[in-house]
Order: structure tokens, then C-alpha cells, then sequence
């Protein structure tokens, strides 16, 4: 494990070197860090770690992404989501699989009462219709575990919120 200050980036190059494949999962909220700080850790942090990552050898990057990710889209989530995605693909990795989750289910520790309430219900109405509009972060771990270890479908998969339950459950 290596503590790397995202603000630096480049200068922790050495910690990409050497590894097959890529696993990113990084993001913020708006509320947290402004747009300004939500741009900065969503699209260009991760740009330049799948950068790195592809200067250092890796062949397949996983990106964790959002359902709804849209360059074109006039809200700045699905904006940047949309845009990174197409950074990440542009860096030319020999395979790139993207996963587009649905509201993430989870435990958090920061306190988000508007979640909290989408997570109740949606949590309930993952019981009936379990691939709608919600995915555990445990089902969303597991199937980019699965997807690296299986054959793609091309150059770049793109896997929406149903692909991800249903590799997360392989």
C-alpha cells in the first residue's frame, strides 16, 4: 500500500510501475470539495493516474464510473463521469472496462441524511426489482474483481448497472 498526495501525482510515478492491472475507484462530492475540487478529484486525478498506470505497464484499467455518465450531459456529475471516462479510454490501455453502478448502497461514515433516505428506499425496492436503481459497493467490488478475470467483449466494455449484478454475483 502507498500513501500518494494526489496533488503531486507525478511525483509518485514509481507506485504504478509494474502492475498489470488498475483498479480505480476514486471520487469526491460536490458538497465536499465544491466543483471546482469534485472536477480535480473526479476527472483529472483519475486521468492522470490512468496515465501513470499505463507509462508504468498496466494493460487493463477498471474504472468505477456512473450510471447515467454522459460528456455531453448539462449536469456536472454525469458530466465529468462522461468525461473521464473518455480520458481513461484515450490513454490506450490494451483492455479498459468501465462499470456504470447505480446508487451506490453502503455504509458511510460521513453523515448524508438525503442518501441515507435514497438508501432506505432504494434498499427496499432492491428487494422486489434487486437491478434497478441501486448495486451494493460489496456486488460492485466483486464483479470488477470478475471482470478482469474473464475474457472482454472488446477493446473497451462498458458495463451498466444490471451487467454489474450479474458479474457480481459469478
Amino acid at each position: 500500500q502507498a500513501v500518494l498526495d494526489f496533488e503531486r501525482l507525478g511525483e509518485h510515478a514509481a507506485a504504478f510501475q509494474g502492475h498489470d492491472v488498475g483498479f480505480c475507484c476514486l471520487g469526491t462530492t460536490r458538497a465536499k470539495a465544491g466543483a471546482d475540487g469534485f472536477v480535480r478529484v473526479d476527472r483529472d486525478y483519475v486521468a492522470q493516474a490512468a496515465e501513470l498506470a499505463r507509462a508504468g505497464g498496466c494493460k487493463h484499467f477498471v474504472l468505477q464510473s456512473s450510471q447515467g455518465a454522459n460528456a455531453q450531459s448539462r449536469f456536472l456529475y454525469l458530466r465529468v463521469k462522461g468525461e473521464v471516462e473518455n480520458l481513461v479510454q484515450a490513454v490506450g490501455f490494451d483492455r479498459c472496462t468501465i462499470l456504470r453502478p447505480a446508487i451506490l448502497l453502503c455504509k458511510r461514515q460521513e453523515s448524508r441524511p438525503m442518501e441515507w433516505i435514497a438508501q432506505q428506499f432504494l434498499g427496499a425496492v432492491a428487494r422486489v426489482c434487486s437491478t434497478a436503481y441501486s448495486v451494493p459497493v460489496e456486488t460492485v467490488a466483486r464483479a470488477m474483481v470478475a471482470c478482469v478475470l474473464q475474457p472482454g467483449q472488446g477493446k473497451v466494455d462498458v458495463l451498466e448497472n444490471r451487467a454489474i449484478h450479474e458479474l457480481g454475483k459469478a
